[in-house]
């Protein structure tokens, strides 16, 4: 895995604070898709437990997988019992147990792609459901978002990550729904975003950035400096665009 995928244990804590959670409506997007009620689901990418929340507490069982210890042991305090941690990256994860349900919330992208579809397929029971949500967390306000990208431009170009499979971002299907209409394990492949407006304060705001991995490649100096910056040109408070944008399809029957 690459050192941007791995770089979020040293943060765990921040995480946990700064990165918002997830809407009852994804929960329920994915439940209306299956048509039937989920009993088990297998995470990719838990970190501290964001989406695990989210299921669990609706009584799914979940197996929430994690490479980084630090952001299981983070995972652990916030988890109902009916989830169950695993330190593993998707790639080391073997046949064995199906699940209903095998989903991924803004982690996808840090995934192999080299026998990414069949390896999903094999977790997944025939007809069992996957999903994947995530998009960019991007100021509100064009003039901020312009004096921010100004502030941070000697450190980092982009604090984004692109398109894994190069998709531009006016292709009306976007990744990994084109991967997955590629796919010969998956079929029925639907794309719908859910509109979400958070507003924070410049202190917040900063902290959410000190959890992107973009930022915490950097040299701890220009890091600190880097948000000293931002720091500088932002308003008391900011609103953020946090659509979230949801992938979902469904594997074959036949094995």
């Amino acid at each position: 895995m690459s050192g941007r995928a791995l770089s979020f244990g040293v943060v765990a804590e921040a995480y946990e604070r700064f990165r918002p959670g997830y809407p009852v409506e994804l929960f329920d997007m994915v439940m209306a898709y299956a048509g039937h009620p989920v009993r088990t689901a297998l995470e990719i990418g838990a970190g501290t437990g964001k989406a695990t929340r989210l299921f669990a507490r609706r009584g799914v069982t979940v197996t929430a997988t994690d490479p980084d210890g630090s952001m299981l042991a983070e995972l652990r305090k916030h988890v109902p019992t009916n989830v169950r941690p695993l330190q593993a990256a998707f790639e080391d994860l073997r046949p064995g147990e199906r699940y209903g349900l095998v989903y991924a919330a803004a982690a996808l992208h840090w995934t192999n792609p080299e026998g990414r579809w069949p390896r999903m397929a094999a977790l997944l029971e025939p007809g069992g459901v996957f999903a994947s949500c995530g998009g960019p967390f991007r100021l509100a306000d064009p003039a901020v978002e312009e004096a921010v990208r100004a502030a941070r431009a000697p450190f980092l170009e982009s604090d984004e990550i692109p398109s894994p499979d190069g998709t531009p971002p006016g292709q009306e299907m976007q990744w990994p729904g084109t991967e997955l209409q590629r796919s010969e394990w998956f079929t029925d492949v639907r794309q719908a975003v859910i509109e979400r407006r958070v507003t924070m304060s410049a202190r917040d705001y900063v902290g959410h950035l000190s959890t992107i991995s973009a930022y915490l490649v950097l040299p701890t100096a220009e890091r600190e400096q880097v948000f000293g910056r931002i720091t500088q040109v932002l308003p008391d408070r900011v609103g953020m665009a946090a659509d979230i944008t949801v992938h979902l399809a469904r594997r074959r029957r036949e094995d």
